[in-house]
């Protein structure tokens, strides 16, 4: 007698999510929504959002004032992120545009420290400072240092000041 084949059964993974996984989820997408409300339409532009989130994002500026259905309306955005495939797009360009404006702060506080020397140390550090930035004219660096320094002295209205730091800024800045 034959044997009779058993059928094979394919067992699939089954992923459990715990609740509590479920509801941090849903908060991420609803400060996701949040954050993506209170965004301007400017910035808003350069994110990868599909159509849907576009229009409510505009439904969400025309009732920002009502405080009961703009909640909803929220609710209704994190809704929409949770279906879409692309979140993780949306939140890779808002970290890069968060970053874009750290690392402009950063640049500008080295620029301003740098101008600080600058009047402070003199020669040495203009050396230096020509070493690494070739575009600088001497000539108007020095100028502007030295004009800086003797109104810092003379406790006048700082023009020297800030002009030294709009052409540091113009030099240094990409």
């Amino acid at each position: 007698m034959a044997k009779k084949k058993k059928p094979e059964v394919i067992e699939e993974e089954i992923i459990y999510v715990s609740k509590s996984e479920l509801k941090r989820d849903a908060q991420q997408y609803q400060q996701l929504a949040i954050d993506l409300a209170a965004m301007s339409n400017k910035q808003r532009e350069r994110l990868p959002l599909s159509d849907d989130l576009i229009e409510a994002m505009v439904v969400a500026d025309k009732i920002r004032a009502k405080s009961e259905a703009y909640r909803r309306h929220i609710n209704y955005i994190s809704k929409t992120l949770r279906t879409t495939d692309n979140v993780a797009d949306i939140e890779a360009a808002i970290e890069l545009m968060l970053n874009k404006n750290n690392q402009a702060d950063v640049l500008l506080n080295k620029i301003e420290t740098t101008r600080t020397n600058l009047i402070n140390s003199g020669d040495s550090l203009i050396n230096e400072l020509l070493e690494e930035f070739p575009t600088l004219e001497r000539q108007k660096l020095r100028q502007l240092v030295r004009q800086a320094a003797k109104e810092a002295k003379a406790e006048k209205p700082a023009k020297g000041y800030k002009d030294l730091f709009q052409y540091l800024k113009e030099v240094m800045m990409p």
